[in-house]
Formats: C-alpha cells, structure tokens, sequence
C-alpha cells in the first residue's frame, strides 16, 4: 500500500492505520420471495405479503426462487468473482420475535459465489482493488416495531423471507473514504446489473461494518463489528468515531473487546450491543429441506453474455472518447446518467460538450432543485440540442443557460425557442463592429485604461456582449475589439 493512500489517524503514541471490511446486505429484486411466492413490494400494510412458510406454518416446506438464484450468479459475475456450481443451504439458528422459524435459512460453508474483486476510484486518482470474500444468499428476517405502542412491541413479516444477498469484502480498505466509495461502487455494480435496487434509505441495502486499528506495518488488530449502516454518510462517520475510540482504549492501556456495536446516527457516535462472550451460537447445519443447489455451467455462461457494460468498462470507453477520468467517473457512477449523456450523443452531441454542459450547468440544477437525473424536467435530446447550438455558434454558452431555463420551466423544443425568441448568435461582422465602436466611443477613459492594461478589454467585452443582449459571438468580440484598440491579438 503507497504511503499516500493510507489515512493515518494521530495518536498520543504516533500514527495508527485504520482497517475495515464490509458485509453488505442487498436485497434482490424479485417479485417474490426466496423460498415462497409472496410479493416483495416495499410499503405494503404490515403482515399483507405473508405467505404459511414465511410465518413458519406446521408442514410449509421451502422451494427455492430460480429467479432469486440467477440474480445472485449474475451479481456475482458482475463482482469478476467465482461461481460455485454446487452450493449449500444452510439453518443458521437464533431466537427473535421476527424470525417465526426460530432459524434463518442461510449459506455458510459452501457459498453461491466465492472470490471476486471491486476497484475503486480515490479522490486523488489512485485506483484501489478490494477483494471479495463471498456473496452468499439468504432470507431476510421480518420487523419488529417498538414505536407503535407505549407497552407494546409490534411485528411485521413482510420483509420475512425476503431474498438477501450478503456480500463480504477483504479488510482490505484503510480510511472510511475508501468504505464509503467502495459502497458507492458496489451500489452502482448492482443497479447497473438490475439485481438490487440499492435504496438504503428503504433498507434493501445496509451494511455492517468491521473496524480495527494497527500501528503502521503491524498485524491486523481486533476488530468491531457495527451492525446495520443504512448511508454512505452513516458509515463514514462511524468508522471515524469507532477508529479513534479504538484508538483511545489502546494508549490509555486498554485492550480491545470484540464485540457487536451499534451507531446512533444523531449522537454520532457506536454504542456496544454485545460482547463476543455474549455472542450468538448460531449451530449452523444444512437445511434437511432443501437439496444441495447445482447449477449447469451453461446457466452460468447463459448469465454471463447477457452481463451489460459495467462502470469500469463504460469509464474507459468514455475516456476513449477525450472525457477527462474525473468527467467520465462521475458519468458512470449511476446507470440512469451514464444512460442520459448516452442519449445525448446518440442525439448528435460532441462527448466533449455533453459531458461539460452536464457536470457544470444541468447536474447543478438538478442537485439544486433535488432531483434525480430520472426525474429531471429536460430530456436528453433537449439538452443535445443546446450543446450543439453552442458547438455550431448559433447561441452563445449564456443565451444557452436562457434556453436551459425555458425548456426547464416550460418545456419545448430549444431549436424552436431560439428561433421564435430570436437568440441566435449575432455573427455578422459589420453589426458587431457598430456594437464594438459605440461602446468604445461612450467610454474613452476606458479605452486608455485598457491601453495600459490589456487584461481591462475583459470589461468591453462584456459591455458589448450587454448592449447585444449576450447574441454576440465572444470570439468575434474580442478580436474586434483587440483591432480596434490596438492589442495583440494573444494579449
């Protein structure tokens, strides 16, 4: 690891090195559950999408979802990681008022998928490989609810059954930036693939977070599981809090207990849940319902030509194309933008250009007006017309954010709203010269001014630019203006 990618964290002993893995829960996107037919739809009155074997009914025995399976082998195709053919399920067994069964059907020793890998993008342009243990399928418990009645807790079995992915990463990141932009990175693998919706606000992606600190160059120290992270931000800050608590502990002469933790979002701050000695015995065993699941090497390689181009792969081909690797990163982060700029090409839009117009002026809005790219006012096409106006000198880039404006509020072809308001580009020569002179003839003390200070045409400019309502083409502009006063050209 170069010294530039770790994040050391100042001790009253010197630098400590943070370490964290990831086990990331992603829920599948199914109609239907993993072992039984009931619907998965988030939102739903409590207990309405509960089957006899989500509820753990006398005799209701498991079938397993193919679709749920097939999604799991393309995730995990998606993650460059192996695809065991023949795998296990498994009874992981625990006590809870959500989990009827009083067992969770689980994989343990014998996973779907084995090792892969996930690269992701650091701020300073290093590319950082984190490895994948396993993904593993699973069914979600259901819901208890302890804020319905003041006496009282309340349980819901939708989410009961529920097909799960989890997904467990090498200790292999060293800062919660890398956490959480290898986060960011396996959300958009999974939305890319259509295997996981990755809303975490509605709980179908969570994280638990794995945490220990270590003296530079030393061995991994003992680490502390932070259960159920549901936002990027979340996570961040409980590694940062858990890191130098942890840190506390060992210059004050302590050790660290492993152990289950939990982070309260408003305080801040992870607060222990359990110890290791109070740990559950999950007694796992293979589930004597349900046979050993055997793929064919052709279901495999079926799911493996219908793969789509993924971020890594897209980010390069969008760099091929002249965008710069911050432009294409960001592009590529969510499907639905990298799907839009895509739109706007195919529309007739330079990749320069689009990617410009995009990152500087429409993204902005959208953030501003808190809006997805999904949701935004201004189709694609809408948006590669501007961009090519401006590329062809029929507006400038300010009577394109004008236009923005109209087709924002209002709609409409921009080509027509150009036309009809008249906002074309003023490229005739002759029109502005008599701009130019009439500026330079009501402000002759300027005229010495920029004499002696070249840079001062800048205020001319946009004189000009004022008195022709923004048509003027700058280029033009400028030059006359350099003529007619007496400038070097490059000056």
């Amino acid at each position: 690891m170069s010294a530039t990618r770790s994040k050391y964290i100042q001790g009253s002993t010197g630098p400590w090195e943070i370490v964290v893995g990831l086990e990331v829960h992603c829920q599948i996107l199914s109609a239907a559950k993993l072992f039984s037919g009931a619907a998965t739809e988030f939102g739903a009155d409590p207990n309405s999408q509960v089957s006899f074997v989500d509820a753990a009914m006398p005799g209701m025995l498991p079938v397993i979802n193919k679709k749920c399976v097939e999604q799991a082998v393309r995730t995990g195709l998606g993650l460059k990681a192996k695809i065991n053919l023949t795998s296990v399920f498994d009874r992981k067994n625990y006590f809870y008022p959500d989990l009827p069964a009083g067992y969770q059907i689980s994989q343990y020793k014998n996973p779907i998928v084995g090792e892969g890998e996930v690269f992701i993008d650091l701020a300073g342009g290093e590319t950082v490989r984190v490895g994948i243990e396993r993904l593993h399928m699973e069914q979600d418990a259901g819901k208890s609810l302890h804020d319905q009645h003041p006496d009282h807790s309340f349980v819901d079995l939708n989410r009961s059954g529920v097909a799960l992915m989890e997904i467990v990463s090498r200790p292999d990141m060293r800062s919660s930036e890398e956490a959480a932009a290898f986060l960011k990175k396996l959300r958009a693998i999974v939305r890319y693939l259509g295997t996981c919706d990755g809303n975490m606000d509605e709980g179908s992606m969570r994280a638990d977070v794995n945490v220990s600190v270590r003296k530079p160059g030393a061995g991994l120290g003992t680490r502390c599981e932070i259960k159920n992270v549901n936002s990027m931000r979340f996570i961040a800050q409980a590694i940062e809090f858990e890191a130098r608590r942890q840190i506390d502990v060992l210059e004050a002469g302590g050790t660290i207990k492993q152990e289950t933790r939990l982070f309260d979002s408003r305080a801040g701050e992870t607060r222990s849940m359990r110890s290791k000695e109070e740990a559950h015995d999950y007694r796992y065993f293979p589930d004597p319902d349900l046979l050993p699941l055997v793929l064919d090497q052709a279901l495999v390689d079926e799911i493996a030509a219908s793969l789509p181009e993924l971020p890594d792969e897209k980010r390069v081909r969008f760099m091929q194309m002249g965008l710069s690797a911050y432009d294409a990163t960001v592009l590529v982060a969510e499907r639905e933008t990298a799907d839009y700029f895509e739109a706007m090409l195919a529309a007739g839009a330079d990749a320069k250009a689009a990617a410009n117009w995009l990152n500087n002026e429409y993204f902005g809005r959208l953030n501003k007006a808190g809006l997805s790219i999904a949701d935004g006012p201004v189709p694609a096409a809408a948006n590669s017309a501007i961009v090519q106006m401006v590329s062809a000198d029929v507006i400038s880039g300010k009577i394109a954010k004008d236009v923005l404006d109209v087709v924002w509020s209002d709609g409409g072809d921009p080509r027509a709203i150009v036309e009809e308001r008249g906002l074309k580009q003023v490229t005739d020569t002759d029109a502005i010269e008599k701009a130019v002179d009439a500026v330079i003839v009501a402000n002759p003390d300027k005229v010495e001014a920029a004499k002696a200070k070249p840079q001062l045409v800048g205020w001319f400019v946009g004189q000009v630019m004022k008195s022709t309502g923004g048509k003027a083409n700058p280029s033009a502009v400028n030059a006359i203006l350099k003529a007619r006063l007496g400038l070097p050209e490059g000056g």
